[in-house]
C-alpha cells in the first residue's frame, strides 16, 4: 500500500493533474482506485467515485438508521469527515468535498482573481471556465461571436492565461451555454459540483447534484478546502401519469413553480421521482432542474434510470452509465419509505401546457387560461419577438420539436409572424441540427440562429424593434423574467414558457392563441389545427461535435504569466477588504430602503454591465441602480443624507465611503434571489456597506454576503421593516459577543427618537471568524500563514 502510494504520489507530481494533496487525499480515503473509468475524458486520470462514495454511504447508514432520499445519499456521501459530522435537515453545516468546480466567463474573472489573490499554485480539483455570457446578441451568430471575440479579448486572453497557469479547463467562445456543456461532457449520476451560476442545477437531469455558489465558494473549493452548506431539507416531488402532446417538461417545473412560489424552496433540495419520470428524457429531466433555480431551491435532481444511460451513451460515455448501473438501487435511487419535508404530487396525464410571467417566473397561466387573464390584467396581446433556446430549453429534443410545429405551419404557407430567436446551447447542438436540417427549417420559418451562448435570456440583447419605455410582451423559453432582464426595457412584458409554445404563439402572433383548441387560416383561406409536437429524442446519427472549442491546461504552468492590464477598465486585482475593527457598528445611514422584489439584477444589472465583472471599482457603478426607492418610488436615485442633495445610488455611496460615512440596506422579502453574481455583494462591500438588513434572504445571496465580510441580518419582528426609514441611524451593538443563533441588537434612531429590535442571523463560528478578518479570502490567508 505504502509503495502504491509513493508511485501514485510520483504519478501525480509529474502529470501535474490538481492539487497532489487533494488527490492523495482522495486515495487514502478510499484505499484503493476501485474504478478505471474516468470522470469525463479530460479528466483522464481521475477515476470515477462510487465505491469511495458507497463506503462513505455505509458509514453514515451506520449512524442515521432510516431511509435515505437521493439527495441525501448523493450529499451525505460527500462529507469531509462521514463519521462525525452533525447531520440535521435544515439545522447543522455540512463540510463537502465537491466532485469539481464550473464558473462562466462573467462570474469566473472575480473568481480566478480571488484565486489569484490567495497564493495558491494550483487548482486541486477538477474545473473548468465557459466563455458563454459575453457575446451579445445582434445580428445572427457568425458575426455575434467574431465581434464578441473583438470587444472581450483582453477578458478572454485573462481567463484563458489563467486557467493554463493554474490547471483549469478553458471552453473558448462559441463553444455552447456552460450547463449544456456540462450535461454533454462532465456530469453523471452522483456527481457533488458546484458552479459559480445559479442554473447550475441543470445537471440534476443526469442524476447529480449540482449547486450554485458565488466565486468565493468555488475558490474554498478548489484550494481543497471543505465546502460548507446548510444541511438543506428535501421536498419530494411524486410525478405519475406520462407526458405526451402538447404538455412538456418545462410544464413540470412551470407548475411546481406556480405551487412553490420564488421563495417556496429556499433551504431544500427538490427530489423527483415517481413512474412518471421515466416518461421524461435526460434532457427534459435537466430543464425541469434548470429552472428549479427560480422558486430558490439549493438544486433539484431525478433518480438514474436508463432516459440518462440513453444519454449518456450518446454522448460517448457508455462507461459511466455501466458503472452507474452497478450502483443504481445503493447509491442513485431514493430508499423505500424514505421521508420528504414536504411532498407535492402532479398528475402528468392531467398536467396543461402552462405560460408564467410577466415579471415574475411563479406567476402561472394555463395555456386555456392565458388569454382570459391576459385580458384581465391589460397585458399587451400582440407579441413582439419568439425566442427559443437557453440553457433552459436548447437540447436536440427541444430543436427538434419545435422544427416540427414550423414545418406543419410551413405546409399551410404560413411562417412566424414576428421575429424568432433560436439559441443553440453549444456547438455540438448547433453543428447536429445544421447536419440533420433543423437550422435550416428556422431560417425559411423566418427565424435567426443566434450565437451558441446565453444572449437575450442573460440581457445580452441589443435590441432595436421597441424604445425603452414601450409596453410589449416577448415571450421565451428561457427561466427567468424579471422586470428588464432580457432587454433592459422595464415595459417589456416576458412569458417564460416550454419552445413548443414560443413556436407555436409566435406564428399567431398574440397571446389570444392556444395550439390545442385554436385553428389557424393558411395561406390558401382553410382553417387548420397545429399537430402536436414531436421530435427525436436524440440524432440517429449521432451527435456532431463541430468545431473543437476546448483548451485543456499544460502539464504544469508555473512558469507561465496571468495577463492583466495595471490600466485596464476590464479587470483589476482585487485588494483585500479592511478588518472589523472590533467595535460596534454605531449610528450607520441607510443608504436605500429598497420597496418589493429585490433581486441580485436589481442589485448588479447583467446586461451591457456584464463587461465590467472582472473589475469590481467600475462595476460597483451599477449598485442597486435597478431597485425602487421606498422614499419616492424612483429607480437610482435617493437622497444623500450628509448632503441632503439627490443622486444616483452608486454616487452617494461614494460620497459615504470618501466621507467615512458606514452604511447599511434595507430590503424586503427573498432579498437577492435569481442570479448567483456575487458582485451584488462585493459592491456593496466595496462602497462601504457593512451589513444588509431585510425579512428573508435567497440561499446564494446570503452566503455571499457571508464571505464578502457582510453582515446578513433579518429582523425577528418582519413589521420592525416599517420602523427603519430613509433617515433612520442604524446601530448593532455588542458584536463582540456575536454568536450562532444569538440574535444582534439593534437600535433605530429616528427623529430623535429610539426603538430596540432584534436582528436573527444565520451566521456559523466560522462565518463569524469570515466578519472578524474582513472576508472569508482574508480568513484563508489568516490560517495559512
Amino acid at each position: 500500500m505504502a509503495a502504491t502510494l509513493r508511485l501514485l504520489k510520483t504519478q501525480i507530481r509529474k502529470a501535474g493533474y490538481y492539487g497532489v494533496e487533494g488527490q492523495l487525499r482522495q486515495f487514502h480515503a478510499s484505499g484503493y482506485a476501485a474504478s478505471k473509468v474516468a470522470i469525463s475524458k479530460y479528466d483522464p486520470d481521475v477515476c470515477m467515485p462510487y465505491e469511495k462514495l458507497w463506503e462513505n454511504l455505509e458509514c453514515i447508514r451506520s449512524r442515521i438508521n432510516r431511509p435515505l432520499t437521493l439527495s441525501e445519499k448523493i450529499l451525505y456521501s460527500h462529507l469531509d469527515e462521514p463519521k462525525t459530522q452533525q447531520i440535521l435537515r435544515g439545522t447543522s453545516y455540512l463540510r463537502l468535498r465537491p466532485d469539481r468546480v464550473a464558473m462562466q466567463d462573467a462570474t469566473a474573472q472575480m473568481a480566478l482573481l480571488q484565486f489569484i489573490s490567495s497564493g495558491l499554485k494550483r487548482v486541486a480539483v477538477p474545473s473548468t471556465v465557459h466563455c458563454d455570457h459575453l457575446i451579445e446578441a445582434q445580428i445572427g451568430g457568425k458575426n455575434d461571436l467574431a465581434r464578441a471575440k473583438d470587444m472581450n479579448k483582453e477578458v478572454y486572453d485573462f481567463l484563458e492565461s489563467a486557467c493554463a497557469k493554474y490547471g483549469l479547463g478553458f471552453w473558448k467562445p462559441g463553444s455552447g451555454i456552460i450547463h449544456q456543456i456540462l450535461l454533454e461532457n462532465y456530469c453523471f449520476p452522483g456527481l457533488l459540483m458546484i458552479g459559480t451560476d445559479s442554473h447550475t442545477p441543470n445537471g440534476g437531469g443526469l442524476g447529480g447534484l449540482c449547486i450554485g455558489v458565488g466565486g468565493a465558494d468555488a475558490v474554498d473549493v478548489m484550494a481543497d478546502l471543505p465546502w460548507e452548506l446548510k444541511c438543506p431539507k428535501v421536498i419530494g416531488v411524486r410525478l405519475n401519469g406520462k407526458i405526451s402532446g402538447w404538455t412538456s417538461p418545462k410544464d413540470v417545473i412551470l407548475k411546481v413553480a406556480d405551487i412553490l412560489t420564488v421563495k417556496g424552496g429556499t433551504g431544500a433540495i427538490v427530489e423527483y421521482h415517481g413512474d412518471g419520470v421515466d416518461s421524461i428524457s435526460c434532457t427534459g429531466m435537466g430543464t425541469i432542474c434548470n429552472m428549479g433555480a427560480e422558486i430558490g431551491a439549493t438544486t433539484s435532481v431525478f433518480p438514474f434510470n436508463e432516459r440518462m444511460a440513453s444519454y449518456l451513451k450518446a454522448t460517448g460515455r457508455k462507461a459511466i452509465a455501466d458503472e452507474a448501473r452497478k450502483y443504481q438501487t445503493r447509491l442513485l435511487s431514493p430508499d423505500e419509505k424514505c421521508a420528504y419535508d414536504k411532498l407535492i404530487e402532479i398528475d402528468l396525464n392531467k398536467l396543461e401546457p402552462h405560460i408564467n410571467g410577466p415579471f415574475t417566473p411563479d406567476l402561472a397561466h394555463p395555456i386555456s387560461k392565458l388569454k382570459q387573464n391576459a385580458e384581465k390584467n391589460g397585458y399587451p396581446m400582440d407579441i413582439k419577438v419568439g425566442l427559443i433556446g437557453s440553457c433552459t430549453n436548447s437540447s436536440y429534443e427541444d430543436m427538434g420539436r419545435c422544427a416540427s410545429i414550423a414545418n406543419d405551419a410551413m405546409q399551410h404557407g404560413l411562417k412566424s409572424k414576428i421575429p424568432f430567436n433560436v439559441t443553440p446551447g453549444s456547438e455540438q447542438i448547433r453543428a447536429t441540427i445544421e447536419r440533420d436540417g433543423l437550422s435550416q427549417v428556422f431560417d425559411k420559418f423566418g427565424g435567426t440562429v443566434l450565437a451558441n451562448a446565453c444572449g437575450p435570456c442573460i440581457g445580452q440583447w441589443d435590441r432595436k424593434d421597441v424604445k425603452k419605455g414601450e409596453k410589449n410582451t416577448i415571450v421565451t423559453s428561457y427561466n427567468r423574467n424579471f422586470t428588464g432582464r432580457n432587454d433592459a426595457n422595464p415595459a417589456t412584458h416576458a412569458f417564460v414558457t416550454s419552445p413548443e409554445l414560443v413556436t407555436a404563439l409566435s406564428i399567431a402572433g398574440t397571446l389570444a392563441f392556444n395550439p390545442l383548441k385554436d385553428e389557424l387560416t393558411g395561406a390558401d383561406g382553410k382553417k387548420f389545427k397545429l399537430k402536436a409536437p414531436f421530435g427525436e429524442e436524440l440524432p440517429a446519427k449521432g451527435f456532431d461535435p463541430g468545431v473543437d472549442t476546448y483548451t485543456s491546461p499544460p502539464a504544469d504552468g508555473s512558469n507561465l504569466t496571468v495577463r492583466v492590464d495595471p490600466q485596464s477598465q476590464r479587470l483589476q486585482i482585487l485588494e483585500p477588504f479592511d478588518k472589523w475593527d472590533g467595535k460596534d457598528l454605531t449610528d450607520m445611514t441607510v443608504l436605500i430602503k429598497v420597496k418589493g422584489k429585490c433581486t441580485t439584477d436589481h442589485i448588479s444589472a447583467a446586461g451591457p454591465w456584464l463587461k465590467f465583472r472582472g473589475h469590481l471599482d467600475n462595476i460597483s457603478n451599477n449598485m442597486f441602480i435597478g431597485a425602487t426607492n421606498i422614499e419616492n418610488n424612483e429607480m437610482n436615485k435617493i437622497k444623500n443624507q450628509r448632503t441632503g442633495e439627490w443622486g444616483a445610488v452608486p454616487d452617494v455611496a461614494r460620497d459615504y465611503k470618501a466621507n467615512g460615512v458606514k452604511w447599511v440596506a434595507v430590503g424586503d422579502d427573498n432579498y437577492g434571489e435569481g442570479s448567483s453574481r456575487e458582485h451584488a455583494a462585493l459592491e456593496p462591500r466595496h462602497l462601504g456597506g457593512r451589513a444588509i438588513i431585510v425579512k428573508s434572504f435567497a440561499r446564494i445571496h446570503e452566503t455571499n454576503l457571508k464571505k464578502q465580510g457582510l453582515l446578513p441580518l433579518t429582523f425577528a419582528n418582519p413589521s420592525d421593516y416599517d420602523k427603519i426609514q430613509p433617515t433612520s441611524k442604524i446601530s448593532l451593538l455588542d458584536l463582540a459577543g456575536l454568536a450562532p443563533g444569538k440574535p444582534v441588537d439593534c437600535e433605530v434612531k429616528t427623529d430623535n427618537k429610539v426603538e430596540k429590535i432584534k436582528l436573527n442571523h444565520t451566521l456559523n463560528e466560522q462565518q463569524i471568524a469570515w466578519f472578524k478578518a474582513g472576508s472569508a479570502l482574508n480568513r484563508m490567508k489568516e490560517i495559512s500563514g
